[in-house]
C-alpha cells in the first residue's frame, strides 16, 4: 500500500478510532496514544491491506483490542460522557428549555449506558453512535450476528425502560 492509498483508506477513520478508544479509556491522551499505535500497526502491515475486505472494521478491531489491553494493564475505571458522540441539536430554534432538556436526557442516557454490560455498551456505541452496520460490528467484535442483534435489542430496551421510568415522575 502506498502512502496515498493509506491516506485514502485509513486516515479518514482516525476520528472514529479515537472516539471508540476514548469510549473505553475515558482519557483523551490514552485514546490518542491508542490511535497512534493503531495507525503505526496498520502502516507496518500495509502489504497485507489488499487482502482485507473491510479496512475500517479491521482498524476498529485493532483499536478495541489495544484499548482492552490498556485497560487490563492499568485497571481503568469507566466513567463515560456520551454527549461527545451525539449531535443533539434538532436544527430548529433551540430554546433554553429544549437545550436543558436535551442535556438532561443525554446525561441520563449516558448514565444508563454506563450501567449496561460491557458487550451491550460496545455494541450500542458502534451501532447507534458510530453508525456501523451489523456486519461491521460482527467483524469488529468477532462475535455472532445473533449476539449483536440480541445485545443491541436488550441495550435499547433497557435504555428505553429506564428513560420511561425517569420521565414518569413516579407515576
Amino acid at each position: 500500500m502506498s502512502l496515498e492509498a493509506f491516506k485514502i483508506r485509513v486516515l479518514p477513520v482516525k476520528d472514529k478510532l479515537y472516539r471508540f478508544a476514548f469510549r473505553f479509556l475515558k482519557d483523551e491522551e490514552e485514546a490518542r496514544d491508542i490511535v497512534q499505535e493503531v495507525l503505526i500497526k496498520v502502516w507496518n502491515k500495509r502489504e497485507q491491506m489488499y487482502q482485507l475486505e473491510n479496512m475500517e472494521a479491521w482498524c476498529m478491531r485493532i483499536t478495541r483490542n489495544m484499548a482492552l489491553d490498556r485497560l487490563k494493564s492499568k485497571q481503568y475505571k469507566n466513567t463515560d460522557s456520551i454527549k461527545e458522540g451525539f449531535d443533539v441539536s434538532s436544527g430548529e430554534d433551540v430554546t433554553p428549555y429544549r437545550s436543558v432538556e436535551s442535556n438532561d436526557t443525554m446525561t441520563n442516557i449516558a448514565r444508563i449506558i454506563s450501567t449496561l454490560p460491557e458487550k451491550q455498551r460496545q455494541i450500542i456505541q458502534l451501532r447507534d453512535v458510530e453508525g456501523y452496520s451489523y456486519k461491521e460490528i460482527v467483524d469488529i467484535l468477532d462475535i455472532d450476528m445473533n449476539q449483536v442483534k440480541v445485545n443491541l435489542f436488550r441495550a435499547r430496551k433497557a435504555i428505553k425502560e429506564n428513560l420511561i421510568n425517569i420521565n414518569a415522575y413516579g407515576l
